[in-house]
């Protein structure tokens, strides 16, 4: 298996001292970012100067930063550098309120291309692939950060952007595409259409691995892609308030993401106390931005679930892995007392023949009751079968769920190609609770 490694000096640090860099890098940005006005204030009110944090442990002692505190300081409030040192701004798209504003120095940048490298390298990318990059130019950071990932380990880009199906399935063909990045249930787009075209997806295109991120997918989901596409497919992780895509990546040993801890300080902590929880169990991911100029941030609640492993890779890497995200915990649905993310309903629907890999989950209030239904699309052979089956098909996909959700959900199967299929982000919840 090849494991090449973009930075190994940093990579396969030795975790001692790993740990004396991360302290030194911690405590020189906690002094640049006690003069941003929204630390001065929540330094003051916790009754904590950077002079207090003697070691990694003392971390805990920190406030939290949230999205609000963005939006709060919209749009350039949180920065720690003057304007005339920013050279690079983007922001979320504010569907939910105010957008979150980051910017780049420079040096920035330059870093944010380099941890890509990483993780496009860990992947399997070389100099002479060709790189199809299917996410959104603009504000949003995907595409950007990818794309000067790629273009730092001599590929080829395509900075192809969203949407447009038919369009891009003719460009990864004739550019003889190598390497596709986009969000998985945009691969899954790609496969669908390439059939209906009347080709076979596994080897109509050039491509041998698929770098994909943007959300939450599950294993069953990694071997539809493989499988359909006959690529490599390996997750990522990033989110625009600490640098957008080159947080974590995974090697080819598909174990969990790599965080890339020279600059970024991982915990796990409970999402309702706020409180540290030990290596391995499960919650809410926290980062500490230890490296960035423009923007730094301490302590940043990502919403984003997971669990962090600290035992050694056979890729060589040292740095601590994390598993493929859950959901978010503001994203959890909570149904009759059970917390539910959409990726174990996934994971349960992909291991039944039959079932296809689009679904959408209603939840509803019946009086005071939640109920959960799960539509999913199905194959032919299932969807027109005698009702007799189809009946107890239903029953054993309603059995599965509640034996590994421990919740009853009611199953609707969905025609062949119904369900809506995803040019960026997949929707997968209609929550009409609270309408």
């Amino acid at each position: 298996m090849n494991h090449n490694i973009w930075d190994p000096l940093h990579e396969c640090l030795e975790r001692k001292d790993l740990e004396r860099l991360q302290l030194e890098r911690l405590r020189s940005t906690l002094e640049r970012v006690a003069k941003v006005p929204c630390y001065k204030d929540k330094f003051s009110e916790s009754g904590i100067s950077p002079g207090d944090i003697h070691s990694l442990d003392d971390m805990a002692k920190l406030p939290f930063t949230t999205k609000e505190d963005l939006r709060q300081n919209y749009p350039y409030g949180m920065f720690a550098v003057p304007m005339r040192d920013v050279v690079r701004i983007h922001s979320s798209s504010g569907t939910t309120g105010k957008p979150t504003v980051v910017g780049y120095s420079r040096k920035d940048l330059d870093d944010w291309s380099g941890l890509v490298a990483r993780f496009m390298t860990a992947a399997g990318v070389l100099p002479d692939d060709i790189v199809h990059i299917a996410f959104g130019y603009g504000l949003f950071t995907g595409a950007f950060g990818l794309h000067y990932g790629a273009e730092l380990i001599g590929s080829a880009v395509i900075p192809m952007s969203g949407g447009n199906t038919e369009r891009q399935i003719m460009i990864l063909k004739d550019y003889e595409a190598t390497a596709l990045v986009c969000t998985p249930s945009y691969a899954l787009t790609l496969a669908d259409r390439i059939e209906k075209m009347g080709h076979d997806p596994r080897t109509y295109l050039s491509l041998k691995v698929g770098l994909f991120g943007g959300e939450p997918w599950s294993e069953g989901l990694r071997r539809e892609i493989e499988e359909r596409l006959n690529i490599v497919a390996t997750d990522n992780y990033g989110l625009s308030e600490i640098v957008g895509p080159g947080v974590a990546g995974e090697c080819l040993c598909k174990k969990g993401m790599h965080i890339f801890e020279d600059h970024f300080i991982p915990e796990i902590i409970d999402p309702e106390t706020g409180k540290v929880l030990p290596h391995g169990e499960k919650g809410e991911l926290v980062l500490t931005n230890i490296v960035q100029e423009a923007i730094p941030l301490i302590r940043y609640r990502t919403r984003d679930i997971t669990r962090l492993h600290y035992d050694k890779c056979d890729c060589g890497r040292t740095m601590v892995r994390m598993e493929k995200t859950m959901g978010r915990s503001d994203d959890m649905l909570i149904i009759k007392g059970v917390n539910v993310f959409p990726t174990q309903i996934e994971e349960v629907l992909f291991q039944v023949e039959g079932c296809e890999p689009h679904y959408q989950l209603i939840v509803e209030r019946e009086g005071t009751l939640d109920t959960l239904e799960v539509q999913v699309e199905v194959n032919e052979n299932i969807f027109f079968d005698e009702m007799r089956k189809q009946r107890a098909f239903v029953e054993m996909l309603e059995k599965r769920l509640a034996t590994n959700i421990g919740l009853h959900a009611k199953i609707k199967l969905v025609e062949p190609s119904a369900m809506p299929r995803h040019e960026g982000k997949a929707n997968r919840i209609i929550d009409k609770r609270n309408k």
